[in-house]
C-alpha cells in the first residue's frame, strides 16, 4: 500500500536547521528498503495560488489554500505493507526533519 507522508511545517518554530544530512541518510534507507516511490520539499507558501474553475470563470487567488500557522513544507510517498510500517516510519522520519509528519493511505 502506498502512503502520502506530509511534512508539516511551523514558521513559529522552524526547528533544527542543520538537518538535511540526516534527512539524506534517512531517504537513502528509505530507498535501500523499498519504501521510497517519491519525495520532494515545497517552496514557501508565499509562491502559492488556488485555482478555483467550478463557477463561471477561473478564480486565481495568490498564497496556500488554508491561512494558518502550520503549512506542508514537503512530502514523500512511502511503499508499506501495512499502517503499522508506515507509522514506525513517520516516528523516525519526524525526528529525522523535527517536523510533525501526517501520514495517509491512498484509496
Amino acid at each position: 500500500m502506498q502512503y502520502l507522508v506530509s511534512v508539516i511545517d511551523d514558521k513559529s518554530n522552524p526547528g533544527r536547521t542543520d538537518r538535511q544530512p540526516a534527512i539524506s541518510a534517512f531517504n537513502e534507507r528509505l530507498i535501500a528498503e523499498g519504501h521510497w516511490v517519491f519525495a520532494g520539499g515545497l517552496a514557501d507558501t508565499t509562491t502559492a495560488t488556488v485555482v478555483d474553475n467550478r463557477g463561471e470563470q477561473a478564480v486565481f487567488s495568490d498564497g496556500p489554500f488554508v491561512e494558518s500557522k502550520e503549512y506542508l513544507a514537503g512530502v514523500w510517498v512511502w511503499e508499506a505493507p501495512d499502517l503499522d510500517v508506515a507509522l514506525g516510519l513517520a516516528t523516525e522520519a519526524s525526528r529525522v526533519c523535527d517536523r510533525k509528519i501526517e501520514v495517509r493511505p491512498f484509496l
